[in-house]
């Protein structure tokens, strides 16, 4: 049971760290992509264009490897926990 509940609770917590790298990325890459947008086209504001950029560079965000990286939030401590786990029963 209690390695039931170590499971749960682990993944739940992996979950909410997953959300947040997440997030904190894909804002950051909005971020950029506004930049960038100020910086080719000083002045104009919210204009059609704009939009279509933004929403362009986060489709191919979505596309490129970072986010299939963050998936490592996932892999990495269950592999951590898996190797402390066998060193600690067979050494």
């Amino acid at each position: 049971m209690g390695l039931i509940r170590l499971l749960v609770f682990g993944f739940l917590g992996l979950s909410i760290a997953y959300l947040a790298i997440s997030f904190y990325s894909r804002s950051i890459r909005k971020e950029k992509l506004e930049d960038r947008w100020v910086e080719d086209h000083p002045g104009d504001g919210d204009s059609p264009e704009r939009e279509a950029f933004i929403h362009d560079g986060m489709v191919e965000y979505q596309s490129g490897i970072r986010p299939k990286l963050i998936l490592l939030v996932y892999v990495i401590p269950a592999l951590a926990a898996l190797l402390l786990l066998y060193l600690i029963n067979f050494f």
